[in-house]
Parts: C-alpha cells; structure tokens; sequence
C-alpha cells in the first residue's frame, strides 16, 4: 500500500513539535527563575547581605508575580510584532524591551504603597539582574547550537580563507552552519590592517597575503580558498603560488555576479580556471543588461550548437522569450544544447531546427514560416589556418550564408551579426569573410526597416577550437605547448562577456554599425601557455612554431580609418561600416585557385563600391 504523504508529514512534524514544546518549558523556567532570583539577588544586596525577616520570601514573590507578567508582556508583543529567531539580534532587542516593561509595571505597582514588601529599588535592579540571566542562558543556547552546526572536525578539510570582505563573510557564515559540510575554516587572512586579530565565529584573522605559510603551519590548514571579491589576477597569482609552495591545495571562490541568484554558498567553490590568472579584467558587472526587449518575442538564433550561440539560448531563456527557435546544422550540438537547457533531448520540440546555411532555399522558408522578431547569427566557420587553406568554404558558409539570412530578413525587427576582431585590418580569409559580413549587414540596414549591425569582439576562453583548449587538451596528452610567437598577443574574453556584448548590441545598436567592447590590456599567449604549464601536475615545455600564415602578431580591435567613439556606453565602441552591395559578392568563385579566392576577398573588404577582380569567373551565390 503507498504510504499517505500527509500522515508521514504529520509524523514527522510530533518530533519538532516535541522539541519546540521542551525549549519553550526550558526557557519559560529559566526566565522565571531568573526574575525569582534577581529579585532576590536585588532585596539582599540592597540591606548589604542582611538577611530582614520575611525580606527573601517577598522578594521571591514579587520575582514569581514579575516573571508572570513577563510572559504576559512578551505575548501581547508578540502579537504586534511577531518573534524572533532565538539568539538573534531582534530577540535580545524583544526580551530587553519586555523585561523594561515588566520592571516598570512593578515599580509602578510598588511607588504609591507605603508599607512596600520590597524596597523600590529591587524591581530596577532585580530587572537588570534577571535580563542579565536571560540573555545569558540564551547565549548558551545559541553558543551550543552553532557549534552543533559547524562541520564535522574528523571529516571536513580544514581550511584557511584569504579575504575577508563582503564575499568572504558570506562564505564564511555559509561554512560554519552547514554540519554536513566538506570545509571547516580554521582561520582567515586579510590585507586590511583593521581586520587583523578580528575573530569571526571564533575564527581569527592571522595576517594578510604574506602570511600564508606561517598561518598554514600554525592551523593545520590544508586547503586555502581565495574570497576576494572582483581581484585582480595579480593578488590570486601570489596567494596561489604561496599555497603551492606549503603543500596546500588552492580553490578560490567566483565572483558574486557569477554566482546563481549572487547567492555565497559552500558548494560555489571551485579549482582556479585559467580566467581567473590572466592579466585582464572583467567587464560583464560593468554592462549593465536589460533583457526586456527580449520577453514575449519570438528570436532565432543561428549556430545555436556552438560556444557563443548555445550561451546565447541560455541567457535569452532567462529572459522569458515567446518563442527560442535555435537553428544549427550539427545534429549532435542540438542534442547537447537541449539537454543542457531542458535537462533531457529527446530532439523533438519544435524548438531544434537542423539547417544549412548553405541551402539558400531552407534559410528562406524557415524565416517565412517561423517569422523571428530578432535574429542572433552566430553560425560561422572560424578557423583561421583551416580556412586560409580552404577560402572557398569560407566563401560558401561564411559570406553566401550570411546573405541568405539576411535576405529572408526583410521583416526582422533586429538582426545581429556576430563578428570577429580579425575583421579589423583582415589579413586572413576568417577576416576577409567577417569583414564582408559587417559590409553586408550595414547593406541590409539600408534597405530594411529593421535595426541591422554587428558585433565584433575578440577570442573567446574555453570556447571549442580555442587557445585554451587547445593547450588542454595538449596538457592532458603529456604534449608539449605550442605557440606561435613568444610577442603574439590576443583579446580574451569569456564566453559570458562574449554573449553579454551580444545582447547589449541588440539594446542599444544602431542601424548598420559594428559594436566592439573595450576588452582592456591583450594578453601575451606565451603567459597564458606558461600559466596553464605552471597547473599541470608534471612539467609541460613551451615550443615556439612561428606564425602561420594569415596570423597577426598583434590584433587590433578597430581597422585603419575607424573611430573610437562612445556614445552610449564607456566600454562599447560605435563603429561605422561602409555598406557591400550583395551582387559584388555573387562572382565569387569558391572553387577557383586558392590564391584567387583570397584577393578577391581582400579586395571586396577595401572597396567600398568595387567589382571582383577583373576576368575572375564568376559563380552566382545561391538563391
């Protein structure tokens, strides 16, 4: 027989129940032996010890009388008020304010007589002693009870906290009440010289970041977890390399804003990521988001597969949309995408649209039947070297795909084209072709009523094909890391400041421009191999293999003859772009000699109203 939920509910309840009862005849006996005996204590000392006969028996009386108008008191307050939870703040506020009044309706009850059965100082200093009693016997209560729920000393891993700011506080209160949890903070470090010896929760702090030995030593501490909110990669690089260097083991804490609902808990701590030790500040708390536009409208999103574009489904799921159609040509990264927002894929929504950019014909009638209001085109080849050597791929995929959105777009409220930085001053295929695609976005905002522009931000962390990637997977292949140039320098940004800039550009985008973020300081490749090299568990070499071709040694964020101007944010660039009429890109040949195809595509990036190279046959884009 299946066992009734309310009746298991029920007899789970008779035990706290139970408890609750017992606490509440335990502190009810306590308070009044507290008035007893502050009375008592008060009438004594008040004749200095001499015990007047009939004296400790009145007062004894008068105590018992106090102690029942206190719980009367503490009723009719709590009624107005409500209660407190024991031990906090507002209950020593609440039996303060009730033992004022208790003491004070006893005084006043004592004043008119003449023939008083104590003196009339016993009610104010029996009051003081009896609070004095109760908040004690509180204290103990909920001294005992914190300790009951700190962790388990026999199986938690001592550790020692580096910042104790905001973030740190948190995670600090979050560990010594949970009784289950893995970590046990035995002691605390802090920069701030106004902190040190502070003791929270009985832990103290023992110093700032030149400390970290000495405290390791001292507590028995065998992990260090860092908990300084908004760092820069500097101080986590230090304190890192300190821990190391004692033996311990380095966790840090993320961001609050990277954290579910900015909520502290235990469980947010995690191993230090690449990102966490670049040069490089983030910028996603400084872009400031409003999603509303998105609720309630139906949008599409191209490459939905990939790294940006299944960030993008996350974020604009968040934002409640009408409808979130997501559209890739790789079976499998549906697949993955689905059960990463539903929690299962079984490939059978309406909401999964398996489709080529290249079949001009089912772009078109997927944008005709589903009607998006917004359109994030994120789909793309991107590999550099693979398309230096294959241009016409590019060519296909890239420029022709492009166009066949956008020309089914003629009724899109907002289209965003995802491009590259490589698109500044191109010099490789990738760059030509997503130079040509700002082109022909800034094309299509002028024939279209709908808000048309792109956004060009530079190399995105952990993405799939990048840098870090890479040097992972090289990592765990016992392989050697290869760079290309010990100067090459690059942007970074994270997949969620990619996806952040791309939603800003379609709040605040204006017709035919390119956004481009501020994306600070480049960071040397050489470091970040060296960094990931310093986290690997054996010692991994750096080989240099020199530049290939189409491969800058420094990007450049803005190309020759941009400008740098901020009209709406401090950290977004508004750049103009010169429109490309789509019929200059139907002569491309994507099956001509490679070298062809790739001056071509030089050369529809620096004209602003050119042809193809002179006498290069001719193949129409798709239709």
């Amino acid at each position: 027989m299946p066992q009734d939920t309310g009746s298991t509910a029920r007899t789970e309840q008779r035990p706290r129940r139970a408890r609750a009862g017992r606490r509440t005849l335990g502190f009810l006996a306590t308070d009044t032996a507290a008035w007893v005996g502050g009375f008592v204590g008060a009438a004594w000392t008040r004749y200095e010890f001499e015990v007047q006969p009939g004296l400790l028996s009145r007062a004894a009386a008068i105590g018992a009388l106090a102690a029942l108008l206190h719980v009367a008191v503490a009723a009719v307050r709590r009624l107005h008020s409500g209660r407190h939870p024991l031990g906090s703040l507002q209950e020593v506020q609440g039996v303060a304010g009730t033992a004022v009044t208790t003491a004070g309706i006893i005084l006043i009850g004592l004043l008119p007589s003449t023939d008083r059965p104590v003196p009339a100082s016993t009610p104010l200093v029996g009051g003081a002693l009896a609070l004095l009693l109760m908040l004690a016997a509180r204290f103990t209560y909920r001294h005992r009870r914190d300790l009951a729920m700190r962790p388990d000393v026999r199986s938690a891993t001592p550790v020692l906290l580096f910042g104790l700011g905001d973030a740190g506080q948190g995670l600090l209160r979050a560990m010594l009440s949970d009784p289950r949890g893995r970590y046990l903070p035995v002691g605390a470090l802090d920069d701030d010289p106004d902190k040190r010896d502070l003791r929270i929760g009985g832990v103290r702090v023992l110093g700032g970041r030149h400390d970290v030995a000495a405290a390791v030593r001292r507590t028995g501490a065998t992990t260090v977890i860092f908990s300084v909110a908004n760092a820069d990669a500097a101080l986590i690089r230090q304190i890192r390399e300190a821990t190391l260097q004692t033996g311990a083991a380095f966790k840090v804490l993320p961001p609050v804003r990277d954290l579910v609902d900015h909520r502290i808990t235990v469980t947010a701590v995690r191993d230090v990521q690449i990102s966490d030790l670049l040069g490089r500040r983030q910028v996603v708390a400084d872009l400031p988001l409003n999603t509303n536009s998105l609720t309630g409208r139906r949008i599409l999103v191209t490459g939905a597969g990939g790294s940006i574009g299944s960030e993008l489904c996350r974020q604009v799921m968040k934002a409640d949309p009408g409808e979130l159609m997501m559209l890739d040509r790789d079976e499998s990264a549906l697949h993955s995408l689905q059960m990463s927002l539903a929690g299962r894929a079984l490939l059978d929504g309406p909401e999964l649209i398996l489709a080529d950019l290249r079949d001009d014909e089912r772009i078109r009638r997927i944008i005709q039947e589903r009607r998006p209001d917004i359109i994030f085109h994120a789909a793309a080849l991107k590999h550099l070297t693979l398309l230096q050597r294959h241009p016409g791929e590019a060519v296909k995929t890239n420029v022709w795909g492009t166009l066949s959105v956008l020309d089914a777009c003629r009724d899109v409220a907002k289209f965003v084209n995802i491009s590259t930085d490589k698109a500044a001053d191109p010099i490789s295929v990738l760059g030509y072709s997503k130079r040509i695609t700002e082109r022909l976005t800034a094309h299509a905002a002028s024939r279209f009523p709908g808000t048309f522009l792109s956004v060009r931000f530079g190399n995105v962390l952990s993405s799939r094909g990048s840098v870090v990637t890479a040097f992972q997977r090289q990592i765990e292949a016992g392989r050697p890391l290869t760079v290309t140039h010990p100067e090459v320098t690059r942007y970074l940004m994270t997949v969620q400041e990619a996806v952040q800039l791309v939603l800003q550009a379609a709040e605040i985008g204006r017709d035919g421009e390119a956004l481009v973020l501020d994306m600070g300081e480049p960071v040397r490749i050489a470091d970040l191999a060296r960094q990931m090299a310093e986290q690997a568990a054996s010692s991994v070499p750096i080989v240099y293999t020199g530049l290939r071709p189409g491969e800058k040694l420094h990007e450049d964020l803005l190309g020759s003859g941009e400008t740098d101007t901020r009209p709406l944010h401090p950290l977004i660039s508004h750049v103009s772009v010169p429109a490309l009429d789509p019929m200059e890109v139907s002569g491309l040949d994507p099956y001509d000699d490679a070298e062809k195809v790739i001056a071509q595509l030089a050369l529809l990036c620096v004209q602003p109203a050119g042809r193809v190279i002179d006498g290069a046959p001719g193949v129409p884009a798709p239709r």
